[in-house]
This record gives C-alpha cells, structure tokens and sequence, in this order.
C-alpha cells in the first residue's frame, strides 16, 4: 500500500504543469526601450549619502566597455558609509526591466561584511532630488543582486513594505527560490516586472524566483529621510529605478525596460498584446 501511494504521489508531481512562462518573454526587441546608451552616463543622475545629488564621487559610477560599471580604485580611503545609488531621470509604473549584472574584484576597504558580492537595482524609488544629503537609502523596494554560494534576486524593503499571501513581511530582506551558484565575475540575466501597487515579480533567465505584492511606504531601515517623504501607509504605485553601489565592484549591461501600460483597445493601431494596464491616451 505505501509503495503504490509513492507511486501515486510520483505520478501526480510527474502531471503537475510547469509555471506559465511569462508573456514578455515573446515581445520583440524592437518593443524594449534601451536606457543605456552603451557610452556614456546620459539620462541617469547619481546620489551618494553624505554627498549632494549629482556628485558622482571619485568616479564610482563610469561606464567600460559598454557596460555601466562601479569601481573604487580612485577612493583611496575606507569606503565612509558612501551608499550610491545611480537613477534613471523617469519614473515608471507598470514595466518589466530587464538587465545583466557581474560581480567581480575585491570590496572596498571599510565597506560592511553583508555587502561583500552583494548589489542590487531598486525599484518604485523616490526620486533622487527628494534624497537628502545623509540619508543612507532611498525609500525603495531592492531586488538584491549576489554572487557565491547565496541565493540571489532577493528582495530587501529600505523605508518600505510588502505583503507575500496576504500578509505583511516582517524581515527586511527575504530570499528568492535561486539556487543558482553564481561565480565571480559571471554575467547573470535577471528580470524585474513591476505592476504598479500590485504586483513584483522576479525572474532569472526568464525563470519566476520570488513574488510578492503591494509594495508600500512603512518600515525601517532607511535614515536621514525627509519625513515628508516617507509617509507610511502610502501605496508604491511608481517610482525611479536606480543602480547599487554599496562598496563591491559590480557592472551592469543590456539595461532594457518593456512599458506594460498602453493602448488595450484591439481596433487600435497602438494596441499591444502585452499590455496589462490600459493607458486610453496612447490610443489616440
């Protein structure tokens, strides 16, 4: 009885369909916009704690070989709690962003243990110029991006919340279902597909690893903020999209976002199938 219950039990798991794969994955690239140009820092503004926006200190943020890349060799000092982040100038709603990153090369001296191969993109932010001159972390939601034996496409809530099966979580970091070992100096192909207040879902190589729901202002862990800002209880419905820098060498390629919000009428021209929030203004 209990080998012909396994055999039961196998069969069914054998039946169980795979996850959907998402619809984004057939767009065409024609349909992605590039926010990378591949040369140059154009469309994107910087933000260092303890540094006025804009002051990209000791050339952190600088681009090689067409990829963005984050390196600290001009510091020549501890690292001074200097947590960059490099912003998008637009802010976005309903989207998938889609990118690769590397990690490679030593941390910067004085940089903490936890951001040892350890970086991350950030989504649904305020935006820079709201960033005050001490604070240490944007009001945003992280998709951590690690190297090593450790799972990555985690999620970390700076001055933020979120909710997994309804109900809030309470840690400010919770891990994806990666088990990916990904080795120093590997390029990774990672997604980010933001609904809004709805939905955040993330993705390696197309693959789903973490899900959770409406994102919001609360919690801790950011500092130095303007309270006018950090309103808790505030929904996250957009934001700013901004690059880590938090004191391990790290490049980022290939930065594309595809616009989830649009036309939804079929008899449209400007119709698109991949459409999920209808935007009647793109219609006309």
């Amino acid at each position: 009885m209990r080998l012909l219950a396994l055999l039961s039990l196998g069969l069914v798991l054998q039946a169980a369909p795979p996850p959907p794969e998402p619809a984004w994955r057939s767009v065409p690239a024609s349909e992605w916009r590039a926010l990378f140009n591949g040369r140059d820092l154009t469309g994107w503004t910087v933000k260092f704690a303890h540094h006025e926006v804009g002051d990209n200190y000791a050339d952190t943020f600088r681009v090689e070989d067409g990829a963005i890349a984050v390196r600290y060799d001009k510091y020549g000092e501890d690292f001074g709690a200097r947590f960059g982040h490099l912003f998008f100038d637009e802010p976005f709603s309903y989207y998938v962003l889609a990118l690769e990153y590397r990690i490679r090369g030593p941390q910067q001296k004085g940089g903490p243990s936890y951001a040892r191969l350890n970086s991350g993109v950030m989504v649904h932010s305020q935006a820079p110029r709201t960033i005050l001159k001490d604070q240490d972390w944007p009001v945003s939601v992280e998709a951590q991006f690690l190297a090593g034996n450790q799972t990555t496409m985690n999620v970390c809530t700076p001055g933020t919340e979120i909710f997994m099966n309804g109900t809030m979580v309470k840690a400010h970091c919770t891990n994806s279902s990666s088990r990916k070992y990904v080795e120093d100096g590997a390029w990774v192909s990672v997604q980010v597909e933001v609904l809004g207040n709805e939905h955040v879902r993330h993705y390696i190589d197309g693959q789903l690893v973490l899900a959770y729901d409406t994102p919001m202002i609360g919690g801790g862990v950011a500092n130095g903020f303007n309270p006018a800002v950090k309103v808790d209880g505030t929904k996250l419905a957009s934001g700013f999209i901004g690059l880590q820098a938090e004191s391990q060498p790290v490049e980022f390629r290939n930065i594309r976002l595809l616009n989830l919000s649009g036309c939804t009428d079929r008899r449209s021209p400007a119709f698109r199938a991949h459409f999920v929030h209808a935007d009647p203004a793109t219609c006309r």
